[in-house]
């Protein structure tokens, strides 16, 4: 599973050079849009226009495509840590049975209090991976911002931005991980 992780970062990372390649492909492209202009070349104008445009979408769709990829990794990063304390859990219960056997009260309070300490990292571990695994595939910007900046770059280019944006919902906050490492800081301090 490890392997499959791996891979599947690599791939977003690969995802996403890729996509700012072409990004990158199309403000050449949009240059040379710019220089037919100029010279009144209005079919080849045409042509640059339309390579930029479709780099342009190539980008946009191999940034989504990463993005997914990403918040995929970061799923099967949570199976890894789940089978992990899984087989923590098994040895616990191993030890909870051999306890058992001898009845010896104190063993079996040290193995409960192991196995009580191991869920509550559990816990917090699956609650931190949620909150990543939701940051990813969330959107962050705020809608303001994405607004100003839009217009900023319309103005910047002389145009109007003509149309109504749609407001979108902000995505629930996360929980900040300062938070969660003192409460698994206190969790460990506790066993």
């Amino acid at each position: 599973m490890e392997g499959t992780l791996f891979q599947l970062k690599f791939t977003a990372k690969s995802l996403n050079r890729q996509s700012k390649r072409c990004e990158k492909e199309a403000k050449t492209e949009k240059a040379r849009l710019k220089k037919a202009i100029q010279n009144g070349n209005s079919d080849i104008a045409r042509v640059y226009a339309s390579n930029a445009i479709r780099k342009q979408k190539e980008g946009v769709n191999l940034a989504k495509l990463s993005s997914r990829v990403d918040a995929v990794a970061s799923r099967v990063q949570t199976a890894v840590t789940m089978r992990q304390v899984t087989g923590s859990m098994a040895s616990v219960v191993r030890g909870m049975d051999r306890a058992m056997e001898s009845m010896n009260l104190e063993t079996i309070s040290n193995v409960m209090d192991k196995f009580e300490s191991q869920f509550e990292d559990l816990d917090v571990q699956a609650e931190y991976m949620e909150g990543t695994i939701g940051g990813a595939t969330a959107l962050s910007t705020p809608q303001d911002d994405i607004d100003t900046l839009m217009q900023q770059v319309a103005d910047e280019a002389g145009l109007e931005l003509n149309q109504e944006l749609d407001v979108m919902e902000a995505p629930q906050e996360l929980p900040k991980e300062e938070e969660l490492t003192e409460r698994l800081a206190r969790l460990r301090n506790a066993s």
